[in-house]
């Protein structure tokens, strides 16, 4: 055979599915359904059975091209799709373009309080797919966070709902979609009937204060795998009386607070839930520690790698992987301690769980940040002097 008159449909069927498969979903389905080729086909609908449909990020949505989406491809490969990537602003008619029967994955972006309000009811034409078939669902918030007392209407109208809508869910995570941050989830009352939940396994969010935290791992969810949670603040707002059992279904916990936390509220309240996770196996820690006082010893100067072992890890016998930025902010009036990078950096020496720095900073006359963390630095936020040794 001339090599000229080689087509693509002359090629095997497994080089043929290794080329498809590194293209773009959207494109292929724009570009070769239709073409009347059983064939062709056949490995179309192997592509779309096993993965997913982004609307989004992967391939611009020209008025076009989503008008041939929705008048002649989805109706004909909507029962093979398991996830759609959807903008809130095309989600009706993408979804209005077939039954998804086998639709189980839902990522929006764009997601405003007004789009919970009219789809996730009962009287929308999605609600047997929400409320029965979605099991993992991924929300790009881009309401913006005002206050409290809003978040707290916000958690009712918006978060509690959810929760109570999408009956099958497994998997929640609320993501910012820019940088400001989302109204974050508030519970007041640690006795309230929302947010319990016997199917889900993983959650992600931005809550107003450490005590919600706490709330949400009182035995609420009595099946969570895995929690990420992003804290406004750390520190002591309400007396509360949560359950402090061990929580031995949690596997992967990641804690966040870009604020600065007190020393002390950070022994009283970080450290002891720490010490209840007794079967995690994966760590994430972004933590800013201040300490107060006129008189610091050299124990206590910084959170270091001692410290971490013998008040954390030693607890979690079975962790694999830790990943964290912890500085340590000082200004003791009455401390002449001035410690080298490598005098912290022994601290870590036999860290288990892979590469370690740490860099000392010293400003005025007794002013000290002491800044550690796991290698390669993985976080989109850091601080002054450190940014220039994590480029």
């Amino acid at each position: 055979m001339n090599q000229s008159d080689i087509h693509l449909l002359d090629l095997p069927n497994e080089i043929l599915l290794t080329i498809l498969k590194k293209l773009d979903n959207i494109d292929i389905l724009y570009s070769l359904c239709g073409i009347n080729n059983e064939r062709l086909d056949i490995l179309i609908q192997n592509i779309v059975s096993n993965n997913i449909l982004d609307f989004v990020i992967t391939s611009p949505m020209t008025d076009v091209k989503l008008d041939r989406f929705c008048s002649y491809i989805l109706p004909r490969s909507h029962h093979y799709i398991k996830k759609l990537i959807l903008d809130t602003t095309s989600m009706e008619r993408i979804l209005l373009a077939g039954d998804y029967p086998n639709l189980t994955s839902l990522e929006l972006f764009n997601f405003e309080q007004k789009i919970g309000f009219h789809y996730f009811i009962d009287d929308t034409p999605f609600r047997h797919i929400f409320k029965h078939q979605i099991t993992d669902l991924i929300l790009h918030n881009n309401d913006e966070y005002d206050n409290a007392i809003l978040s707290n209407i916000y958690t009712k109208d918006v978060y509690a709902y959810i929760m109570v809508f999408f009956q099958s869910l497994k998997i929640l995570k609320i993501i910012a979609s820019s940088e400001y941050d989302y109204p974050p989830l508030v519970i007041w009352n640690h006795q309230s009937t929302t947010w319990f939940s016997s199917t889900l396994t993983v959650l992600c969010i931005t809550v107003f204060g450490f005590d919600h935290c706490l709330f949400l791992l009182d035995g609420r969810l009595k099946q969570l795998t895995t929690f990420k949670v992003q804290v406004h603040a750390i520190s002591r707002s309400m007396l509360i009386d949560c359950n402090k059992e061990d929580l031995i279904n949690l596997k992967c916990f990641s804690l966040t607070n870009y604020n600065y936390t007190y020393e002390y509220e950070y022994d009283d309240l970080v450290v002891p839930l720490l010490r209840r996770m007794t079967y995690l196996e994966k760590l994430t820690l972004y933590l800013r520690i201040k300490k107060v006082g006129r008189f610091v010893s050299g124990a206590s100067l910084s959170i270091d790698g001692a410290h971490l072992h013998n008040e954390i890890l030693v607890h979690m016998p079975q962790l694999h992987t830790f990943k964290f930025y912890i500085s340590t902010e000082t200004n003791a009036i009455y401390s002449n301690l001035r410690f080298s990078n490598d005098d912290i950096q022994q601290t870590f020496i036999n860290m288990k769980y892979g590469q370690t720095a740490c860099i000392m900073d010293y400003y005025g006359a007794c002013g000290t940040i002491c800044h550690v963390y796991s290698l390669p630095f993985t976080f989109t936020q850091n601080y002054d002097s450190l940014s220039i040794y994590c480029i």
